[in-house]
């Protein structure tokens, strides 16, 4: 087969595109970097320090290890990880289930079903409504309780659609073929569905962990003791109201406020370094999975 010879133009194009891709990936990754180095920086000399950060500046572990001191940080990882994983799993079979109900064929009162759950995506009831509901729950069960930010939260519809494009797409023959031997609809879902659909399964797995992981504003309103603090929120403290106290014990007074700036940016890798870890196992189905079910023909 003939070679296809390049144009001068084509080169040219491809030297500058290679040039803004890289920029690109620069201007996307020194942020990360920024704040890595920054917490692993000796604390007097990043506080005089004015302009890029390319390296640490005296490389130090003292952020960290004041980090860990915080009463806060390992009980807002105990219970980020118990919301995550609980949320995640419970979040996924849930909106699973409805997925499989929306996508199949004539299913009994399965268009206003539909509506209402899509309804939901342009319409709430508002956050007032909403609190007042988590807060009076069974007498309040839900309130000032790590499952306060898990029920509410557990379906977003979003999610929902996504999964049920992607079981959509699978043929009906093998329903069809379970059915015949004689399969109910448990059966069907596991053993066929979700085999099949697992590369949507993984990205919706991987959205809804990182909302867990990220979300803090629900525990702001319905958590009141701080040992249920989720991480996210200790992290907001710890950022915007400056709660380094009890991590620059036994510093002196000249250098409370330099180590205080490393420490943030020490909080910010161990809040941001676990979800990062998880995501490239993830990534390789990320595109597969959206797009399933999204084109026909």
């Amino acid at each position: 087969m003939a070679s296809i010879d390049r144009t001068k133009g084509q080169d040219i194009f491809n030297i500058f595109n290679v040039i803004f891709m890289v920029a690109l990936m620069l201007v996307t990754l020194y942020p990360l970097l920024y704040v890595v180095f920054a917490s692993f920086s000796d604390a007097g000399r990043f506080l005089a320090h004015s302009g890029m950060l390319w390296r640490p500046l005296g490389f130090s572990g003292l952020a960290y290890e004041r980090a860990f001191q915080h009463p806060s940080i390992m009980s807002g990882y105990g219970n980020t990880i118990i919301i995550v994983v609980i949320g995640t799993i419970l979040s996924v079979m849930v909106t699973a289930i409805g997925a499989y109900f929306l996508s199949r064929k004539n299913v009994l009162f399965q268009r206003p079903i539909a509506f209402l759950i899509m309804f939901t995506m342009f319409f709430s009831g508002g956050l007032i409504p909403t609190y007042f509901v988590v807060k009076n729950f069974l007498g309040g069960v839900l309130y000032d309780s790590l499952w306060a930010l898990i029920v509410p939260t557990m379906v977003s519809t979003y999610n929902l659609v996504v999964m049920r494009s992607g079981f959509a797409a699978i043929p009906d023959s093998l329903e069809e073929s379970a059915r015949i031997d004689g399969a109910g609809h448990l059966t069907i879902l596991f053993k066929i569905v979700l085999p099949l659909a697992k590369a949507t399964v993984a990205v919706i797995v991987l959205y809804y962990g990182v909302a867990y992981w990220n979300a803090w504003f629900n525990a702001s309103i319905y958590i009141n003791d701080n040992a249920k603090y989720p991480l996210q929120l200790v992290l907001r403290q710890i950022l915007l109201i400056n709660d380094t106290n009890n991590m620059t014990f036994g510093v002196d007074a000249g250098d409370q406020m330099a180590i205080s700036e490393t420490i943030k940016y020490a909080v910010i890798v161990i809040a941001t370094l676990p979800i990062l870890c998880v995501y490239p196992f993830l990534q390789k189905y990320f595109v597969k999975g959206v797009m399933i079910g999204a084109v026909k023909g």
